[in-house]
């Protein structure tokens, strides 16, 4: 397989982790619901821009470039374990039941916006396109793609009264024992307070469509992986150039609308923006690969991406530690500007810590222990039955 697209891949997980820092520092310093309703945190004229800049520009549209790559790494792990005469099924089972754990973990103990349990139990739904063929792929995902985005996003639906008041009551609640409030005071806050008071009959339904909604981008990537895309990045180049200049634009107008006045279609219009931004910031990163980009920004990204795993779970732990009341207590007043830097500078300080790591580690700790579990055994190689070489998938490294 061919090395440089192995860091191009590498470089876009990383670039997904710098997306995806900016719009959870949303959560991590409004909170899960509070970062949808803004207007209680009295923000300046200045912030209020950058927020919806981030809003438009990044929310919803780096997470699924991580989807893409879940989906085009677990095509590529499979042709992998195949050559090795491992059984594919068993081994990714055990690996999504780690995700799983680890989501449950996390989402449990250190913060609300754990992505790892949804990606586990995603994995169980994906292994039923694995073995099927590119145009199956395509077709299910465009069609899974415009039909959930009508189905879920049109309607314009009033908040009573009532659900402002209780919302506005969260909130303010949240803000106090978020800033100033204990571990357990906080994760008892997190765990057990329900703002909207929804009986269990809607999120039965939700996990049902769940896999539904998000599933585009998951099977876009296993299309990828099986067209052999981003293996020959210079031949490909003028694909990435059109996908970047269509896709791009069309993008961003459509996450824009809804901000430019209320309608019933904003919905559908931010879903499908959402998406089709995210393969548009696919095609540019691919597109600026091609262009032999300055190597220390690109090994930058690279790094990151290579220790996906864990750069993901320390920014929870940095993050937490910085607007939580067992920390610094910063929650809900340092302003988006500020987060945006903030996010910068946490980013930069773990593209460095990545570099240094690497020069003494293959993978991060986090990366061992999922190989150690999934493969069953203490290295975290793959125990082959007939081959005596070793080959280790290069492109699955992370989530």
């Amino acid at each position: 397989m061919d090395k440089y697209r192995v860091s191009a891949i590498d470089g876009m997980r990383g670039f997904s982790l710098l997306g995806i820092l900016l719009a959870n520092m949303l959560i991590f310093q409004y909170g899960m619901w509070g970062k949808d309703e803004i207007g209680f945190y009295s923000l300046s004229a200045t912030d209020l821009g950058a927020y919806k800049l981030v809003k438009m520009l990044v929310e919803g549209s780096f997470m699924p470039i991580f989807t893409f790559l879940f989906g085009y790494s677990m095509i590529k792990m499979k042709e992998s374990l195949e050559r090795k005469g491992v059984p594919v099924k068993r081994y990714f089972v055990r690996r999504f039941l780690f995700l799983i754990g680890a989501g449950f973990l996390h989402s449990t103990f250190l913060w609300e916006g754990d992505i790892l349990l949804f990606y586990g139990l995603m994995g169980f739904f994906l292994l039923m396109f694995m073995n099927r063929s590119q145009k199956t792929l395509f077709i299910w995902g465009a069609s899974l793609l415009i039909i959930m985005s009508f189905f879920l996003g049109y309607g314009n639906v009033e908040e009573p009264a009532k659900d402002k008041k209780i919302m506005a009551e969260y909130i303010e609640k949240t803000k106090v024992v978020y800033s100033t409030g204990s571990y357990t005071e906080i994760k008892d806050h997190r765990n057990n307070e329900d703002p909207l008071n929804l009986p269990d009959a809607f999120y039965v339904v939700l996990l049902i469509l769940a896999p539904l909604l998000t599933a585009p981008l998951f099977l876009f990537g296993m299309f990828a992986a099986k067209a052999n895309a981003f293996v020959h990045l210079q031949k490909e180049r003028p694909l990435y150039m059109k996908g970047a200049l269509l896709l791009l634009p069309i993008g961003i107008v459509l996450k824009t609308i809804p901000y430019l006045g209320e309608s019933a279609w904003n919905g559908v219009v931010e879903m499908l923006g959402a998406s089709l931004l995210s393969l548009g910031y696919i095609f540019l990163f691919a597109l600026l690969y091609t262009g032999k980009p300055n190597k220390i920004f690109s090994a930058a990204f690279e790094n990151v991406g290579k220790l996906s795993l864990t750069n993901y779970l320390m920014q929870t732990v940095i993050c937490t530690t910085i607007f939580y009341g067992y920390g610094l207590g910063l929650f809900g007043q340092l302003g988006m500007i500020w987060g945006i830097l903030l996010a910068v500078m946490i980013y930069t300080l773990q593209a460095v810590g990545s570099h240094y790591y690497l020069k003494s580690f293959k993978r991060g700790p986090v990366e061992q222990l999922l190989r150690m579990w999934t493969n069953f055994s203490w290295d975290g190689h793959v125990r082959k039955k007939k081959l005596l070489i070793e080959e280790e998938p290069k492109t699955t490294e992370g989530m």
